[in-house]
């Protein structure tokens, strides 16, 4: 089991929140319109705590079943257990919830130092760099997060399609 690099890992988070904007952008929308929300600051909690759910909802069920999102299937590889077998819910949700340290202390420290301006952007990238750095600590190349919830990406081989030149002479 190979661990794809760090510039596809990246990569495919990238596709991947372009992707997570319709269906965000979909739930929020759903939210709004069911509840009347005529105001950004009316029921703000209740959304932020709503587009969390949706966002674990998305990430849980692709990573139980199949284990790769859209996103993951087009870079190529899929999230497995640490010893390689499928992922189970439980653990799915332990690295939905662990994966929120790429940016949540980021911003925790930034709002606790009364950031402003650039300070909101600087401190919150400054964690993405770290966080993306503790690939170099691990043997396997895998992030924190995922040692830590009992998972790991690996990659997955392209299927092979049998051409009619190949075909003819593996018969012969």
């Amino acid at each position: 089991m190979t661990t794809p690099s760090l510039r596809r890992r990246l990569s495919s988070m990238l596709y991947e929140s372009m992707l997570l904007f319709g269906v965000l952008f979909m739930s929020a929308w759903l939210f709004s319109t069911l509840l009347q929300q005529r105001h950004a600051l009316y029921l703000r909690h209740a959304m932020e705590a709503w587009l969390f759910v949706v966002l674990g909802v998305y990430f849980i069920w692709f990573w139980t079943h199949g284990g790769q999102t859209l996103a993951m299937k087009t870079w190529r590889f899929r999230l497995v257990a640490a010893d390689g077998s499928p992922v189970s819910r439980w653990r799915a949700g332990l690295r939905f919830v662990l994966a929120w340290l790429w940016v949540l202390p980021g911003l925790a420290l930034a709002s606790s130092l009364h950031g402003k301006q650039w300070m909101l952007v600087l401190v919150p990238a400054v964690n993405l760099l770290l966080w993306a750095a503790t690939i170099l600590l691990d043997p396997q190349r895998q992030f924190l997060h995922d040692r830590l919830a009992g998972t790991r990406l690996v990659d997955v081989k392209p299927a092979t399609r049998a051409t009619p030149a190949t075909t003819a002479t593996a018969e012969h």
